[in-house]
């Protein structure tokens, strides 16, 4: 088991990536392809992989799936690369997810939203405390959607769980983001987490983020690193040709459904040979002449 501390160093630095989660036409996971995926991607650099996180649909799984899920994701990168798991859904749940991801030899988990009601954030930070203290290793919590944590919250937090070591954020508010990290300092390693996150990679550094997780890393990882490399440099021109020519005609197809952020995703793994399988409902995949639009897009960053 790693040490909290040596995770919050591992993903100080360096591009961070969610992989798919191959399924077959049935909807059933398929761990053949997903070991073939892990082993594709392990060598390209990434600093850690989440495993069975938002772009691995883990807001789909049952809870018989995510422990193989997990052990096929640790198995396969053991000495290659740190496997965080994703972990979320209401607070029992929570912890029994981040229970066998520690008992399955995981590095830390991502704790994701809890689902549907909201809280306040008394019940939020009893929320995140009751997950941090059911385990050992790093916790890293999720700041998205109906989980928004303030600053003094995350004081709390900070104080009561000692293993509590990242904040990833997927809000996208400026202000909070400076206030978070006025605050707290070098106390969390911050990440950046909204969706296409290269697109907001150079604003997030400036912020004092300057690491984020990449979806695009599981089709086109070759260029999901030279972007990362960009940003880290201050290579602009690179920045700004990248954006001009790929990921600002991507997202006008990711934006036109909802649930497009994972599907183009597994669209981009089919088109470049590393079928990831269909998304499960409530999400749709690309339709024919999305892909199309897709793979032309893909064959102008040259091979990966």
């Amino acid at each position: 088991m790693m040490n909290p501390q040596d995770l919050k160093t591992i993903i100080s630095s360096g591009l961070l990536s969610f992989p798919l989660t191959d399924f077959d036409e049935q909807g059933d996971f398929r761990p053949k392809t997903y070991i073939e995926r892990l082993e594709w991607l392990a060598p390209y650099g990434a600093t850690a992989l989440f495993a069975a996180g938002g772009t691995g649909e883990f807001f789909s799984l049952t809870g018989d799936e995510y422990p193989s899920i997990i052990k096929t994701a640790v198995d396969t990168c053991r000495g290659k690369v740190p496997i965080i798991a994703g972990a979320g859904g209401p607070t029992r749940f929570a912890i029994a997810c981040a229970q066998e991801a520690e008992r399955l030899g995981a590095h830390g988990i991502l704790l994701l939203p809890h689902y549907l009601t909201e809280a306040g954030q008394e019940g939020l930070i009893n929320h995140v405390e009751a997950v941090c203290k059911s385990v050992k290793f790093g916790v890293i919590v999720y700041n998205r959607n109906v989980c928004k944590l303030t600053p003094e919250s995350l004081a709390i937090l900070a104080d009561r769980c000692p293993n509590l070591i990242g904040f990833k954020d997927g809000v996208g508010e400026i202000e909070t983001m400076v206030s978070i990290y006025q605050r707290m300092g070098d106390r969390f390693a911050y990440l950046g987490g909204l969706p296409t996150a290269e697109v907001y990679a150079a604003a997030y550094k400036a912020l004092g983020t300057p690491v984020y997780s990449s979806a695009v890393f599981n089709f086109i990882p070759k260029t999901a690193v030279d972007f990362y490399n960009a940003v880290a440099n201050d290579d602009t021109a690179t920045q700004h040709r990248l954006l001009h020519d790929f990921f600002m005609p991507y997202l006008t197809i990711r934006n036109r459904m909802p649930g497009y952020a994972v599907s183009i995703v597994k669209a981009g793994a089919k088109i470049v040979g590393h079928d990831a399988g269909p998304v499960r409902a409530p999400l749709t995949d690309l339709k024919p002449a999305e892909m199309e639009q897709l793979a032309a897009l893909i064959k102008t960053l040259g091979p990966q």
